[in-house]
Parts: C-alpha cells; structure tokens; sequence
C-alpha cells in the first residue's frame, strides 16, 4: 500500500485542506493499492502564490543550471525504474514490458532531450534594428491524464524547467501515485522550492481553479476532448495561453502496394499499445478492396495468439481498462459495433476466457466498418479495432481525413513516395509511413477537436516562452 497524505508546496510536504483521500485501486484484480490526499481550492491558492514567488529567481537561473537539473532528474528515473514500472503497472494495467519502456523510459528520454536541446538553444535573435527575445511565460497550471501518467506530467514538466517556468501539476484521480514518487525525486535533486508543486484531488474543483486562477499564465491540458474545452472556457477570462492535447480517432492506411502481411500485423499493435488505451491509436484500419480479406486473415490468425490476462506477467500483450467505468465504455461499444451491422472479426462483449476480475474486455476486431457507424466516429480509448474498405487511393485519404479528429495517421506502401503524398494529405498531427517509430525528439499534437500546440521536441519548449521585441 503506498498511503500518501500530504500535497508538495513550496519546497515542503504539506497536510491538505482538503476532506478525505482518493483510494487508486489496481484494475486487474480490484484491490486498493493506495491512496492520496483530496486538495482544495486553498491548496491550489497556496501552490500558485509559491510558484508565483518562485518565478523571478527561477526564471534567472543559468541555463547550465536547468541542464543540470535536468541531466538529475533523468538519472533519478532511471535509477528508480523498476519500482515505477511495477507501480504504474497496478496503477493502471498497462503490461509490465510495454510500461517498463513506454511509460517509464520514455519519461527517462524526454528529460535528457530537455537538457541537450538547450545546449544549442537560441534564446535571442536579431531582426534589423530589434532584439528578438525568449522569456518563459511564468507559472504553468498542468492537468494530467492517467493512460500514460509519468509520461504525461514529465512531458510538460520537463519543457517548463527547461524554459525556467514554474509549475502546478494536478494529476489524474485514477493513476496518482506515480507523480508522488516524482515529486521525491524532484525534491532529492535539489530543485528550488516553489518551482515544482503538486496537488492531487478532483478535477471539478483542483482543474477549474488552476484554469482560472488569474496568477496562472498558462494552462497545459491533456485528457478528453470535453474536458479540453472547459479548460479553455474558464482560462478565457484571464486571457491565458491553453495548450490542448485531446482526444483521436486516428486512421491507419494501407495501400494495395504494401508488404501486406507486415501492415496487417503491424496494425494490431497500432491500435491496441497499452491495450488500447492511447490517444494516438491507429485505430481505425483503412484496406484496399481487393486486400480486404487478406488482411482480415492475417489479423484473425495473430489475434489467436493475442495474450490477455494479468499486466504483471511478462507474457501478457494486454492488460485491463483502467477503471469499471472504462471497461463499461469500451463494452458498451462493442455492443454498438454489433447493434450497427459490422462483422465482429474476433472478440466480442464479456470477459476474455479464464478471466473473472479485473476491468477486462476482449481485444476486438470489426470488419466492415462504414463512416456512419458510431465505432468509426468517436473515440473508444479501448482495444477495439475498425476495418474499413475503400476502392482508390482518393477515397482512402477521404475516409483518413473524416474524422472531427487528427492527431495520429499512418499509410503503409511498397513506395516511400507514394507514402510520403498520401501522408502530406492527411490532416493530423503526425504519421507514420511503413511503422516509423515514435520520436521523442519531434512535435506532438493535433489539427481540429485533437488540439492545439505542441509537445516535445523544440516546439514543446517554444510552447512555454513569451517573445518579446526590444527595438534599438
């Protein structure tokens, strides 16, 4: 049990004002893992006036000094990795060798990236007879999700002291207790009091005050859709930047020229890391008519061997949803893919075979998917894989772009080419050609209802700097 009751403010570990405590419970068996404390408004105020009076003197140190802090800070990760993964694993199901990388060596990643990006950083540039300036944009609100929990807080955490911004990270309800063990190491490395707080608790109260608390300059939010635009409601007033990373519905295109087999098998994994429970999935598989039935066939025979079950076993590919409440979403799409006429490919409603606990659901596939159906259009945050046929390349990049998304995308193709045109038409935040890796050092973020501005990469720093024009 990791039992957590107090907040981190100003350099400290304070008691909330706050009533009560959050219980975070393990999704695969149901078992309460831990719990942290339920903030208030007054703990939120009373982070905001520390980072606020961090900010002049933090906001000057050297950059060799944040290098440092950030150089620490990845090496504080990586010495702690086991105990993250297996935390974040009964945090949120995420099976053990996927989250061992993805949610606590990616972390790891982008804090070094920080420090060498600002090795080379131009802070100041000169435009005829102005001084063109950098300065971080002050105190930073950070709302979190729980499907990529460390990832997400370190994502803007680690920009923001690369910038020299100080913080307010409000974390997700379901999957806590990473970000505690965060801000032990954020307060073993040294870094000054005031720069990094952290307050738990709900985000009706903890998110609403951040988004509209008049001594925050900048709200960076990532979590639904929804939640994204009540964010931007309440920061409207104060006229504070809002960076958005929201929701997907991301399609995944392979053309008749591809190496069909390899597609095929790499569109499982596409859409179902984390089982399903990523923002990006490709998940909606768009096939040429004249290869429908093959990639089925591929898809059905590796998803024989698709291993569900408990996270904590190395074997598993796929885990539980993160909640009851997750798991009774993701059902009660299958359920609507059924009711709507697509062809259930394997999977289907219930529990996957020898299960009896835990927040599961059965890894599915539909073919047959068309545009009206409702698991073509929104957002199942789930193992649920969309197969649909398209007769020309046209109507592929048609089918890829109607969506209210675009955060993700990939096309698959014997022609780079070829790939490359069809990936300029789609109208998404990145894409993949042929399984390109993720990189951490590259923009991430999406067009339409995914979002606005960007994470990691420059452009990630770029989001937490005013410009300002000194003419001479």
């Amino acid at each position: 049990m990791q039992t957590r009751e107090h907040l981190y403010i100003n350099g400290s570990w304070v008691e909330s004002t706050g009533e009560g405590s959050i219980e975070v419970i393990n999704p695969a068996n149901e078992e309460t893992i831990g719990s942290v404390p339920v903030g208030s408004a007054a703990d939120v105020e009373a982070a905001v006036a520390a980072a606020k009076a961090a900010f002049p003197d933090w906001s000057k140190t050297s950059v060799e000094d944040r290098i440092g802090y950030l150089n620490m800070l990845s090496q504080a990760i990586k010495g702690r990795t086991e105990e993250l993964t297996e935390l974040i694993t009964s945090e949120v199901g995420t099976p053990i060798n996927y989250c061992r990388g993805a949610m606590v060596g990616t972390p790891r990643v982008v804090s070094r990236s920080y420090a060498k990006i600002l090795e080379n950083f131009d802070w100041e540039e000169e435009v005829r007879n102005s001084l063109i300036v950098k300065e971080p944009i002050g105190v930073v609100g950070m709302i979190t999700p729980w499907n990529y929990p460390l990832h997400q807080i370190i994502g803007k955490v680690a920009p923001a002291i690369a910038a020299g911004c100080t913080m307010v990270v409000k974390p997700s309800k379901e999957a806590p207790l990473n970000s505690f063990i965060l801000a032990d190491i954020i307060h073993e490395i040294g870094l000054p009091a005031g720069v990094f707080n952290l307050v738990s608790g709900h985000g009706r109260e903890i998110g609403e005050v951040l988004s509209s608390h008049p001594d925050v300059d900048m709200v960076s939010f990532t979590g639904s859709t929804g939640a994204g635009v009540r964010v931007s409601e309440l920061a409207a007033p104060s006229v504070k930047r809002v960076t958005l990373e929201l929701g997907g519905k991301s399609a995944n295109i392979i053309l008749e020229d591809a190496e069909i087999a390899k597609a095929a098998s790499a569109s499982i994994h596409a859409c179902f890391g984390n089982s399903g429970q990523e923002c990006s999935a490709l998940t909606r598989l768009l096939v040429p008519e004249s290869k429908k039935q093959e990639i089925v066939d591929v898809i059905s025979a590796k998803m024989e061997k698709y291993s569900v079950g408990d996270p904590m076993d190395e074997s598993k590919r796929c885990g539980p949803m993160v909640s009851r409440k997750q798991q009774e979403s993701v059902s009660s799409y299958i359920a609507a893919g059924i009711e709507e006429g697509a062809t259930l490919v394997v999977g289907g409603l219930g529990m996957p075979e020898g299960l009896e606990k835990g927040f599961f659901v059965q890894p599915t596939v539909f073919a047959d998917v068309t545009p009206e159906m409702t698991i073509f259009r929104e957002e199942i945050f789930g193992p649920v894989l969309s197969i649909t046929s398209y007769s020309t390349e046209e109507e592929a990049i048609e089918l890829a772009n109607d969506s209210e998304y675009g955060l993700s995308g990939g096309v698959w193709s014997g022609d780079e080419d070829r790939a490359m045109r069809v990936a300029r038409e789609m109208r998404t935040g990145q894409v993949s050609i042929n399984g390109g890796p993720f990189n951490i050092s590259a923009p991430f973020g999406g067009y339409k209802l995914s979002g606005n501005g960007r994470e990691l990469g420059v452009q990630g720093l770029e989001e937490f700097l005013e410009i300002k024009a000194i003419q001479r």
